[in-house]
């Protein structure tokens, strides 16, 4: 029996975030220039798209561009962008035809301009899905992401729309770049990279962690099963007692 098979439907995390790690050290191995892993990489997105919204996922965060990446070479930086552009123009279709709701978490302004544009067309266009989320993290750093959720929170409280001791949780989770998403259930990570690096440190508040050692572009729709299986095997209980 595959892992598809041992999937309890009625159990799926609600929302899946990968760390999509390794893509150079692929390429690295097979001798390869670090783009070509960028690329392999497109292939385990197109992959793991696919079979979140085969499964029934209600949404699914893809780490694909933190705020330090912008310190990689300048030529790596401009051929990932190129990519991402790419990736938004031939996703198009398969998104809107499978009723997928596009979003992006992060600083959507240092996006070079060809990029901005076809994701905030996208953004737009399946604005009206309701099948499942998918949230782009783009120039994104989970630090930063609650700092400007709690400058919001603040403006409020000196518009006298609430008094400092009312903020609760849930005018933080209000104030995130999409807020709209349910908490993260199932973190991913590829690589064997046993860490969080800055992401969605507060949606991932209390999901189960999931660190594999293969590459993110070895990584497959079977890697996804898998994971989801053995998340359904551990006893999730938020602090109280089994």
């Amino acid at each position: 029996m595959g892992f598809l098979e041992q999937i309890d439907k009625k159990r799926l995390p609600k929302h899946v975030g990968i760390i999509m790690d390794g893509n150079g050290r692929w390429a690295k191995r097979k001798l390869l220039a670090r783009v070509k892993g960028h690329e392999s990489g497109v292939r385990a997105v197109r992959d793991t798209v696919e079979a979140a919204r085969e499964l029934g996922l209600q949404a699914l965060s893809l780490y694909a561009f933190s705020t330090e990446n912008w310190s990689r070479p300048r030529h790596e930086v401009e051929a990932l962008m190129r990519l991402l552009k790419k990736y938004l123009v031939e996703e198009r279709p398969t998104i809107m035809d499978n009723n997928i709701r596009l979003v992006m978490s992060g600083d959507i302004a240092r996006l070079p301009g060809f990029v901005r544009e076809e994701l905030e067309k996208l953004m737009a266009d399946s604005g009206g899905n309701d099948g499942m989320f998918l949230n782009l993290c783009l120039s994104y750093g989970g630090q930063r992401e609650i700092v400007v959720a709690c400058q919001q929170v603040c403006e409020r409280v000196r518009a006298g729309e609430m008094d400092p001791e009312d903020v609760s949780e849930s005018d933080i989770a209000k104030a995130l770049w999409v807020p709209e998403l349910p908490p993260m259930d199932l973190m991913i990570r590829t690589s064997n990279e046993l860490r969080i690096s800055n992401f969605m440190l507060w949606q991932l508040a209390y999901a189960e962690l999931i660190f594999l050692e293969i590459m993110w572009p070895d990584f497959t729709k079977e890697s996804l099963y898998e994971s989801i299986c053995e998340f359904q095997r551990r006893e999730r209980r938020f602090g109280n007692l089994p």
